[in-house]
């Protein structure tokens, strides 16, 4: 199968998105790329402008290709219930240029909108696909984090980076 043919949700082994090896990484990425291509088809079906599906597909690519995937070896369908927070409180805001709440509302829409397609495919469980919504709409929280970060002075940036730490690199 090409990397540009959208995967089957009913073929879907969550097992096959674990993450072990370097090798793994990258097949699990082609992977998480072709889920993606069928959560932007089932957003369009349901009646969505395409332009809205990009932004929410583009929202949910940052997060699980460039943050679950690579940077915390996640697998995408047992992510771990504070993964969301860690991505809009810390890894966003110091892994963009001028990170913007306006932009992150845009990215955590498209994080939520995937986890609905996913739970209602039954591939996540009710609680996470609750536990990402909720993390989602807490903008206020990551507006205040944004904003602290910009205030950072002298070694302030340990306090900030322990208010809401990543979590360890892996190898």
């Amino acid at each position: 199968m090409s990397e540009s043919t959208p995967l089957a949700f009913s073929q879907v082994n969550p097992d096959d998105f674990t993450v072990h090896t370097l090798a793994d990484e990258i097949r699990v990425d082609a992977l998480c790329r072709r889920l993606l291509l069928a959560v932007r088809d089932q957003l369009l079906a349901g009646g969505l402008a395409p332009a809205e599906v990009g932004r929410l597909c583009h929202g949910a690519d940052l997060f699980l290709r460039d943050f679950a995937i690579a940077a915390c070896g996640d697998n995408l369908f047992r992510l771990p219930l504070e993964r969301v927070r860690q991505f809009a409180g810390h890894w966003y805001v110091v892994n963009t240029l001028e990170p913007q709440v306006d932009d992150l509302a845009l990215i955590l829409a498209g994080i939520a909108a995937c986890y609905a397609v996913l739970a209602g495919h039954g591939l996540v469980s009710p609680a996470l696909n609750d536990a990402v919504a909720t993390a989602c709409a807490d903008l206020p929280a990551y507006r205040q984090r944004i904003e602290d970060y910009w205030a950072i002075t002298d070694d302030g940036y340990d306090r900030w980076r322990a208010a809401c730490p990543l979590p360890a690199r892996r190898p």
